[in-house]
């Protein structure tokens, strides 16, 4: 088994000066290509069990969302997916309508909506997950020891780097259209 040195990877601690350097900048729009090209290809490789899934990729996210924060408020989700609270709201009434969440007054300000992921979307949130692991351990297995390597530490360096605050001047362009949900 072949181990690449630590010592030829980019340390996990450093940052990145946001300076006006075209090396880099030219660097991170290459690394978004690859990233597409990746995406591109596992959505083109979908397994018929993604189609049964009872959820659009909106209503997935949602639903990952409120899982991963018990008790969130319909107003703070709205902010998060930076859509309006009409727009959100429509999502949740099919996922409610659906099984898949439940809603109640806040009892600490009855003006707000305290969003809860049911058992059925736990389920379903659940179902997505290893659908998914399953797709990427399949993409994974075919990378050799060594490059596998490269791809763990890669994703260790993006892990953290999520992690950090947002430069101001750093602020990410998204494609989506206004309204919709990312």
């Amino acid at each position: 088994m072949v181990r690449m040195e630590l010592s030829n990877v980019p340390e996990t601690r450093t940052t990145y000066d946001p300076g006006p350097d075209r090396d880099h900048l030219d660097r991170v729009e290459r690394v978004i290509a690859v990233y597409e090209t990746l995406m591109h290809r596992v959505a083109s490789a979908h397994t018929p069990e993604f189609l049964e899934i009872g959820v659009t990729m909106s209503q997935a996210k949602l639903l990952y969302l409120v899982q991963a924060e018990p008790g969130l408020r319909m107003s703070d989700l709205a902010a998060r997916m930076g859509v309006s609270l009409s727009t959100v709201s429509g999502v949740i009434d099919r996922l409610v309508d659906q099984g898949y969440l439940g809603r109640t007054d806040d009892p600490a300000d009855r003006r707000q909506v305290i969003l809860r992921i049911t058992d059925a979307g736990a389920s379903q949130r659940a179902l997505l997950r290893e659908l998914n692991v399953g797709q990427v351990r399949g993409i994974l297995s075919r990378i050799g020891e060594p490059d596998l390597f490269v791809v763990e530490r890669a994703l260790e360096i993006l892990a953290v780097a999520a992690l950090r605050p947002a430069p101001a001047s750093a602020a990410p362009a998204s494609p989506q259209a206004e309204g919709e949900p990312a």
